[in-house]
């Protein structure tokens, strides 16, 4: 083959990826990747663990409304603001959704000195079949809440897990 077809062949190939790149779709900002609205929210202290151990705690419910912004499916960043008076940070990593928060005098030591927990929510979108499913407005995961290792005299991080539910309102 001659150095001019292998030249006018690289034209005409580099031709239509350009126009086939012109032409393709471009992802927006604006797509609702995120997660936004009101939703009624459930921790279930029938199913909570403290230290991997079942014991029943008392079990939420609140109202969250909660507002985010995407810049692809995979990075979406915003803020919750529940009814009971608190806003945190709501991010996504690795298909999971994270809610943060730190809860001032948590818990209290056999002395009465006050601990500091970190709340933590991960959650995830469901369907009706309880498997994942990216277009629901239903969401499940875990509330966990820990405290500083070696509170109270103890060498141990105080942590309490139960089931969370989060569904649209």
């Amino acid at each position: 083959m001659s150095t001019r077809k292998v030249i006018a062949r690289a034209a005409i190939l580099a031709s239509a990826t350009v126009v086939g790149l012109g032409c393709a779709p471009t992802a927006s900002a604006d797509e609702q990747w995120g997660i936004n609205g009101t939703f009624a929210t459930s921790s279930n202290g029938e199913w909570a663990k403290i230290n991997e151990r079942y014991e029943k705690q008392p079990s939420t419910r609140d109202t969250w409304t909660v507002s985010t912004q995407c810049t692809s499916p995979t990075n979406c960043a915003g803020t919750v603001s529940s009814d009971q008076g608190w806003s945190a940070p709501i991010y996504t990593t690795s298909g999971l959704w994270y809610v943060k928060r730190v809860l001032p005098q948590w818990r209290y030591c056999a002395d009465g000195t006050p601990i500091e927990g970190l709340q933590i929510y991960k959650i995830y979108p469901v369907g009706p079949d309880a498997h994942l499913d990216l277009g629901s407005d239903e969401y499940t995961g875990e509330e966990q809440t820990l405290g500083p290792s070696g509170s109270c005299g103890r060498n141990q991080w105080p942590a309490i897990r139960m089931p969370f539910y989060m569904k649209k309102i």
